[in-house]
């Protein structure tokens, strides 16, 4: 399912984020930048030793990653020629400023897309996973953060959202057209 903001078009597929042919994916990481589970874990594994090489010296240089920033490296082994790994927030019950935090996960990603010129993006389901962000609500967050973005800038041109399971990939399409009106 795709469609068209401004310049931009937005994408949802049901996928593996590391076998996405984007320019650049979207790491949902965490605040080491070490690798981890899921999504984090997998595109460590997939993208070989040199993206947690770059990661050490991005450590190295700032001490991590705080929960709502963007950092880049290269994409190792992966198709995708850059990873942007941000923190999404754990969710604590909706009242630690979550909601604020996954806002600023995506938007940053999309600054610093666009800062390096990056023409195309990828996106898992930032915190729902280990970080048991409610799927609905996070899909609400990154919905409206992607909007806003597109409709105000030229790039990237494409924005794929890469949810790991169909359950998902029906909401995040469900919350699309709710906030749009599309079908």
């Amino acid at each position: 399912m795709q469609f068209l903001v401004n310049h931009t078009r937005v994408e949802f597929i049901r996928g593996d984020i590391t076998r996405q042919d984007t320019e650049a994916i979207v790491n949902a990481a965490n605040s080491s930048l070490l690798g981890g589970g899921g999504v984090d874990g997998a595109i460590h594994q997939a993208g070989g030793p040199q993206i947690l090489e770059e990661c050490k010296k991005i450590i190295a240089r700032q001490g991590g990653c705080s929960t709502g920033q963007a950092v880049i490296t290269s994409g190792g082994d992966l198709p995708a020629r850059y990873v942007i790994h941000t923190v999404g927030p754990v969710w604590h019950g909706g009242g630690h400023n979550e909601a604020a935090l996954l806002r600023d996960a995506y938007c940053n990603s999309l600054q610093l897309a666009q800062v390096k010129g990056i023409k195309s993006i990828a996106f898992p389901s930032i915190s729902t996973g280990v970080y048991s962000y409610p799927i609905k609500q996070a899909a609400a967050i990154a919905v409206a953060a992607v909007r806003e973005f597109a409709g105000n800038n030229e790039l990237p041109g494409l924005i794929r959202f890469v949810l790991f399971s169909n359950r998902d990939l029906v909401v995040y399409q469900a919350t699309w057209e709710e906030a749009t009106g599309s079908r």
